[in-house]
């Protein structure tokens, strides 16, 4: 009966998602990003991301931090929505409690999608970045989340930041809508 019930369990919970669509609008790019999310590479960081685009809390986010030939950092869902005063972007996340980290031997070549956190290992939330370029140095450091697999010339057209650390100066781009699919 124990194992029954497990296996009813199992075949009942709803599957994780498998992409992220996210459509960017702005004075660079203007298209949509396909990435595939990483299930099985972290669980908990895909499911977190998932729920936080289901609910509809990442359209409108703005790219806050964008240093060419590194990355493209969003999802400050808290201090970085558009047509608001984004000063703050990049210091908030959402209202779920940050994630524990979740390495893995997955390397940050370009495309891939990692989880952006201060210098506590644990508190990734909801913030994330895209990869211009190989970053081998975050290896093991930052969590993976997933790949893009469409739109990288979406990626590569995102307005770069050009205040202190890649900060944006003026009218970011934005992810005007990011959808979930399975």
């Amino acid at each position: 009966m124990f194992k029954f019930g497990c296996i009813l369990s199992i075949l009942a919970a709803p599957a994780l998602a498998t992409e992220l669509q996210i459509e960017v609008a702005g004075e660079g790019a203007n298209g949509v990003i396909i990435v595939d999310l990483l299930e099985e590479v972290a669980p908990n960081h895909v499911a977190h991301i998932a729920k936080l685009a289901e609910e509809g809390v990442y359209d409108n986010v703005v790219f806050h931090r964008v240093i060419d030939g590194f990355m493209a950092q969003t999802g400050d869902v808290q201090y970085g929505k558009a047509g608001g005063d984004i000063s703050r972007a990049g210091m908030g996340g959402s209202d779920r409690p940050d994630l524990k980290a979740e390495f893995s031997d997955t390397p940050y070549e370009r495309g891939v999608v990692g989880m952006a956190r201060n210098s506590n290992p644990d508190s990734a939330n909801s913030q994330f970045f895209i990869m211009f370029a190989p970053g081998y140095f975050l290896n093991g450091k930052y969590t993976v989340v997933g790949q893009v697999t469409a739109g990288m010339d979406v990626v590569d057209a995102i307005k770069r930041g050009l205040g202190p650390n890649g900060a944006m100066i003026g009218a970011p781009d934005v992810m005007r809508r990011v959808v979930v699919t399975q």
